[in-house]
């Protein structure tokens, strides 16, 4: 039998992002004995991640127009496939969480007189949106990070959660690997907190940071519903150094080129579209319409999303942002050529003039020196970008306390299910404060005894010995597992992004769940400090499944397009000089007082649909709030 070691504390956070330490500070604050553990500090997307100015979204803090508490959560309940008690939490705790993140530290501007002015973001009625620049959540991660050292919070950094340990009351423990040695940790804890962010290793083009996986197949595994797993965020980013490029990078008009084997260049921009200005107006609107959005298609600049994926993905090429030199050959731009708005722009920015290079040192040098910064200077070389995977808006399903179906385990941040069909820009930093929060608040309230030590450790035991069993089947096979991450991302990024097809989609299922079965058999590593790699395959399979398993039966159902995806329909619209794969059936509200649920059952996972949770009457009442917080907090 391996030796394997063992902790025990009454709560662990897996993740070591904004939400996850987040967690674990409100548990210690709250006098829980917790831990965090982490693949490495360093690793996650909160901390690796950012934009040309990256949003963070909350209850509006300035000015003299109305906002409430209501009205914050009916937008983010309008967005479509969300659950009204979650949106309400997100809106009521704002504030809190972002008044919080003030006084720990975050720069978040504010005028002479303490109005923390924000402006519109996305799907944003209001101006509640702010930011600390561009890279927000970095800086949110640092002060958290702080304060979880102050507290002296415990942190096994290096260790790799694989299995979550559970019996017939909930959440019994957690087996960890070491990374650096293969070895195996059991921890005896009666709560879990899942903050380990979305699941951005089942897409090779993405743009999450290349060390971030994600452990969403941890709560697959346990069968825990997941929900929404169709609804993601894409976009076009660099490809190296992994990074959106968004406003500024695409209006101040830099060339967009594609490049094939033989080297030779295509500005493809303009075979599409005939005029140069049409095309440079497009690409204009596509610095702040930078989502992939299906509604803007036919009659927008997301065509371009669909370009750029039509010369990488069919055509097989690279593309490049080019910022030394104009495009389509143009030496001088007209400038009152392109659309009012895109003209207007760039004159108020005195901008009208230049390179696109030089336009964006004069418009937003920053997003210039981060490039440089990270060792590709725009001025001297081009920029590889694609159509990546940005934000997970689906997850793990959760209540209003964040907690999932199994008893103990919560999930927080991207990993947890709370976003719908859009979501407002920086809602997702909002939600992994307030998320983390709450799964504090609720397991301080509501303390789960741990098993008892011999039962605990018969179960470690026999968990270990399979992980075991697993492991050395693993290293007696030839070495392959990198090759066969990358054939798995790759598969996914074509086949099951932001362009889907049943056609496409089925087989692939079908190939993941063998891969899956077969995981032992088919995968290899060479040395126990390698063993991570093969989890981390694992996870990425065990996701695809579930990814795939909803994509298929969102088509069957549903047959519509909405959001960031585009289903292929052969009876639909298409736009002139796009091909058949583009063809689709537009349904924005397509489904939207619904969620779909994918669960693992036996093996195969399995996809339902129920209805949305209600946004909760508003009809409380001081004295009976008043006499339930003296009791309980009113947390039940």
């Amino acid at each position: 039998m391996k030796k394997y070691k063992t902790l025990s504390f009454d709560a662990v956070v897996i993740g070591t992002g904004a939400a996850g330490y987040n967690a674990a500070i409100r548990l210690a604050e709250n006098n829980v004995n917790a831990a965090i553990v982490t693949e490495g500090i360093s690793c996650g997307t909160s901390r690796n991640t950012g934009s040309d100015k990256q949003t963070y979204y909350k209850l509006g803090l300035s000015g003299s127009a109305p906002d409430s508490v209501r009205a914050m959560a009916e937008n983010l309940f309008s967005c479509g496939a969300v659950d009204g008690d979650t949106a309400l939490c997100e809106a009521a705790l704002s504030v809190r969480s972002f008044m919080r993140l003030c006084e720990l530290g975050v720069e978040f501007p504010c005028n002479r007189y303490g109005e923390y002015v924000g402006y519109k973001t996305d799907h944003d009625p209001f101006a509640r949106a702010t930011s600390a620049g561009p890279l927000t959540s970095k800086y949110m991660t640092e002060v958290l990070e702080k304060r979880a050292d102050e507290l002296k919070i415990p942190v096994l950094n290096g260790f790799l959660a694989v299995e979550i340990l559970k019996n017939e009351d909930g959440v019994c423990g957690l087996i960890c690997l070491e990374k650096a040695n293969g070895g195996f940790t059991a921890i005896n804890c009666a709560n879990i907190i899942l903050a380990t962010g979305g699941p951005a290793g089942i897409y090779a083009d993405s743009v999450y940071p290349s060390y971030h996986n994600g452990s969403t197949g941890l709560a697959v595994a346990a069968g825990v519903p997941l929900q929404n797993m169709t609804e993601w965020q894409y976009g076009l980013a660099s490809v190296d150094p992994r990074w959106n490029v968004s406003g500024t990078y695409m209006q101040v008009l830099p060339r967009m080129i594609s490049v094939g084997e033989d080297k030779t260049e295509n500005e493809f921009l303009l075979n599409f579209y005939g005029d140069p200005y049409s095309a440079l107006s497009a690409l204009f609107l596509k610095g702040y319409q930078w989502p992939f959005d299906s509604g803007k298609v036919l009659s927008g600049s997301s065509v371009i999303d669909l370009l750029v994926y039509r010369e990488c993905v069919i055509k097989k090429r690279r593309v490049f942002l080019d910022y030394r030199k104009n495009p389509f050959g143009i030496d001088k731009i007209d400038y009152s050529r392109l659309l009012p708005e895109a003209y207007d722009y760039l004159k108020n920015a005195e901008a009208c003039f230049g390179t696109p290079i030089e336009r964006l040192m004069h418009m937003n040098a920053p997003a210039a020196e981060l490039y440089k910064n990270k060792g590709l200077d725009l001025a001297k070389e081009p920029l590889e970008i694609a159509l990546c995977a940005q934000h997970n808006n689906g997850g793990i399903s959760v209540d209003c306390w964040w907690q999932t179906a199994l008893k103990g385990l919560f999930a927080a941040g991207e990993c947890a299910g709370t976003h719908g069909i859009t979501r407002p820009g920086g809602s997702a930093l909002n939600s992994g404060q307030v998320g983390s929060l709450r799964a504090a608040l609720y397991i301080s309230a509501h303390p789960r005894a741990k098993t008892q030590n011999a039962l605990f450790l018969q179960l470690a035991e026999g968990a270990v010995k399979r992980h075991a069993e697993f492991c050395e089947k693993l290293l007696s096979n030839r070495e392959n597992v990198d090759l066969k991450i990358c054939e798995a991302q790759r598969n996914m990024s074509d086949g099951a992004a932001a362009i889907r097809d049943a056609e496409i989609i089925k087989p692939l299922l079908e190939s993941v769940t063998e891969d899956l079965k077969s995981i032992t058999e088919t995968t290899g590593v060479n040395a126990e400090c390698e063993l991570y790699k093969a989890y981390r395959l694992y996870d990425i399979l065990l996701v695809q499944q579930a990814v795939l398993t909803a994509m298929l039966d969102f088509e069957e159902t549903v047959g519509k397009t909405r959001g960031s995806a585009l289903y292929r329909d052969k009876n639909g619209e298409l736009r002139n000089g796009l091909e058949e794969l583009f063809r689709f059936c537009p349904d924005k509200t397509a489904a939207c007082d619904r969620i779909q649920t994918v669960s693992l059952i036996n093996g195969q996972c399995k996809a339902l649909w129920r209805g949305v949770r209600p946004m909760p009457d508003d009809n409380d009442f001081f004295e009976t709030v008043w006499r339930g917080y003296r009791d309980n907090k009113n947390i039940y």
